[in-house]
């Protein structure tokens, strides 16, 4: 049995007339009855009741058609699915998001994959620091990654979206806490609280700002993720220079402030430069021709009180 002898069946069985489904199939009548027969024989029962008048669907016939229904259903339904996916428009893209770039990136990059790929579903890895993401994207656990560069891991492609200053997160009672324009070196004499990757880009930055500012900072305390730096900052544990978008997390007790030298920080689109995923070139490209990479939004510079 074959997938033809499905197909004839099938056309017999939606017309049960040997003229209509053989001019249909582009096939001669002879041959079709001759196919038909040789389904019946292989499956040793009668599929249509034939006269001189009509051809109908024996039982057995009706039960088989709606299975053969079934299964060219599902394997018409398969090759376009196949055929989407080799193309780029339908499966499964996985995008990583560091810290609070979710707020600022995540709607943004929705809207547009959904708007012009509705085939594509979103997984979203959120708050995972850029040397995670890296290694993410470069063991096939991501497609995309949204993190801080610059990255320079061999292999890995990046598009800037934006460039952060970095701002101070300041207990509420701080000394500054009130203080409307500040400069690194004013808190030169606090504790400073880090990420625990000591690979982290804003790490980096952080220390960058400082050395310029005439010291090294005294990290006193690490936090594995966004939310809880700033719950060590708001235990009075440290201060932290984090990425202005860092504002849009509330949390009791936490007041952000600009600082006029501190450094800024890339925020970037990354993948993976050998992946031979249709899927990802093809969300690279909508993203590219909807503006993603030139019209990003630059996060609020206001001074605002976490509470």
């Amino acid at each position: 049995m074959d997938l033809k002898q499905l197909r004839y069946f099938d056309a017999v069985a939606e017309t049960c007339h040997f003229g209509q489904a053989a001019e249909r199939l582009h096939l001669a009548q002879p041959a079709l009855s001759q196919a038909i027969r040789r389904l019946e024989a292989e499956l040793d029962v009668l599929l249509l009741a034939r006269t001189t008048r009509q051809v109908s669907l024996t039982p057995a016939g009706e039960f088989f058609h709606r299975e053969v229904r079934r299964i060219l259903g599902d394997l018409d339904a398969c090759v376009v699915g196949t055929r989407s996916i080799a193309e780029g428009s339908r499966g499964l893209l996985r995008v990583g998001f560091t810290g609070t770039s979710a707020f600022t990136q995540l709607a943004r990059l929705s809207r547009i994959v959904r708007a012009s790929l509705p085939g594509v579903a979103l997984e979203v890895q959120a708050d995972l620091l850029t040397p995670g993401q890296v290694e993410r994207l470069t063991d096939g656990r991501l497609d995309l990654g949204v993190l801080r560069g610059p990255v320079a891991e061999p292999g890995i492609e990046t598009r800037s979206l934006l460039q952060e200053p970095l701002v101070l997160a300041l207990p509420a009672d701080h000394r500054l806490a009130a203080e409307p324009a500040l400069e690194v070196v004013d808190v030169s004499a606090d504790e400073f609280v880090a990420y625990a990757d000591t690979r982290s880009a804003v790490n980096e930055a952080m220390v960058s700002s400082c050395l310029r500012a005439g010291f090294s900072p005294n990290i006193t305390h690490r936090a594995p993720g966004t939310a809880a730096l700033l719950a060590l900052v708001a235990a009075q544990l440290g201060v932290a220079l984090v990425p202005e978008s860092v504002r849009s997390m509330q949390l009791q007790g936490v007041v952000f402030r600009d600082v006029a030298d501190a450094a800024t920080i890339d925020l970037s689109l990354a993948w993976r430069a050998d992946d031979p995923s249709a899927l990802v070139a093809g969300a690279l490209d909508v993203l590219d021709r909807n503006g993603f990479f030139t019209a990003a939004p630059t996060p609020t510079s206001s001074p605002i009180t976490a509470s």
